[in-house]
């Protein structure tokens, strides 16, 4: 804006001599370069106004949101589901959705805190006030609804089937009379428990441990996301993966009802789709088939 203001003084300085060679008085000069003056300090003072007055929308829509912990955003999530959420050998949280909390807490000016805990008590979390968000592969269901809202899906998710090589088991219908492993409050375990029944579903605390228990002939199949899936049987030989999938379903972020930070995060999960971001952040781990 200073160079601005230069340049517009420089153009009324040669206005002012170009009128007095051509025969202007000098105080008609002197009058047009002092309005020519306050023009342009019109305008500066005008711009400046603008730019006090975004800042301070911006910082009323930012004071609107209400988080657990003033400055923070508080995510719950259950870190034991690769490439989603996972810990590394030195402790830290790092996967998809790690990744598109950050994003999303850098874009609404937050601090991202982020608390590991079992998968039911992460859907919990949210309901009951102690977190801002739940990110963990949450799929949108009818019950999930009635407890808690969702934001925008920004993810697709697939069940698929790990086997032992060599199983009878071929397709989801070859589940029946089986026992079939999964995670503890996962879809996969609410489509199980419909189509087959609870007798036949064993429920784990994590995905790893019901690979672990299929591994040891516990049981016949487990029933988990693909990404996961494929990390699992790539990390223990003589699994696989079925071709013909369980089920589709969309990942989205699960909020309190009536949560202020709704429409926030759906703003600035469509930036993040916009611009990039978001599939940057899914190519980072999972690579194109």
């Amino acid at each position: 804006m200073k160079l601005k203001n230069v340049a517009v003084a420089v153009v009324a300085l040669a206005l002012a001599v170009g009128m007095t060679a051509c025969g202007g008085s000098a105080s008609s000069t002197a009058a047009s370069s002092s309005e020519a003056a306050s023009s342009v300090a019109a305008s500066s003072e005008a711009a400046s106004e603008a730019a006090s007055s975004e800042a301070a929308s911006t910082s009323a829509a930012a004071g609107e949101l209400t988080t657990v912990e003033a400055g923070k955003l508080t995510m719950a999530t259950n870190a034991t589901f690769p490439p989603y959420e996972m810990t590394t050998d030195a402790g830290d949280f790092e996967g998809i959705d790690i990744e598109t909390a950050q994003a999303i807490a850098d874009k609404l000016g937050l601090e991202l805190q982020i608390d590991d805990m079992d998968f039911d008590a992460a859907l919990l979390s949210v309901q009951q006030g102690k977190a801002d968000i739940a990110m963990a592969g949450i799929t949108v269901t009818d019950e999930r609804k009635a407890v808690m809202a969702f934001s925008d899906s920004y993810a697709t998710g697939i069940q698929s089937i790990i086997v032992p090589e060599g199983s009878d088991i071929a397709s989801p219908d070859d589940l029946a009379g089986k026992k079939i492993g999964t995670q503890r409050g996962t879809t996969g375990y609410i489509y199980c428990t419909d189509d087959f029944g609870e007798d036949s579903v064993v429920a784990y605390d994590n995905g790893l441990t019901a690979v672990q228990a299929l591994n040891n002939g516990q049981v016949d199949a487990v029933v988990i996301d693909n990404a996961p899936a494929k990390e699992f049987i790539a990390a223990n030989p003589g699994l696989v993966i079925l071709e013909t999938s369980y089920a589709e379903e969309d990942y989205a972020i699960g909020l309190a009802k009536g949560s202020s930070l709704e429409d926030a995060i759906n703003s600035a999960l469509e930036e993040l789709k916009a611009d990039g971001t978001l599939q940057s952040i899914v190519d980072k781990y999972i690579s194109a088939e």
